[in-house]
């Protein structure tokens, strides 16, 4: 039977989202038969002025990071 397993993450911390993927891999043995995603600018940031973001590493950018989504559809 196929299952599905969503991951979430921030554009700026894709190091963080391949860890969590990579380590779910080995400890679950699972069959993975597709891994597709969506990267899409939804998350808000804090506004330092007008025309300017903080993210989430206290760099100033033109824009919030853009979330990521990955799901990864797999056999037990």
């Amino acid at each position: 039977m196929h299952q599905v397993r969503i991951f979430t993450g921030l554009e700026n911390d894709t190091q963080k989202l391949t860890n969590d993927v990579n380590a779910w891999l080995k400890s679950s043995n699972a069959k993975v038969i597709n891994v597709f995603g969506n990267i899409a600018p939804q998350t808000p940031g804090d506004r330092t002025d007008n025309s300017r973001l903080l993210g989430t590493e206290n760099v100033t950018r033109r824009h919030a990071p853009s979330d990521i989504m990955l799901v990864v559809l797999y056999e037990q």
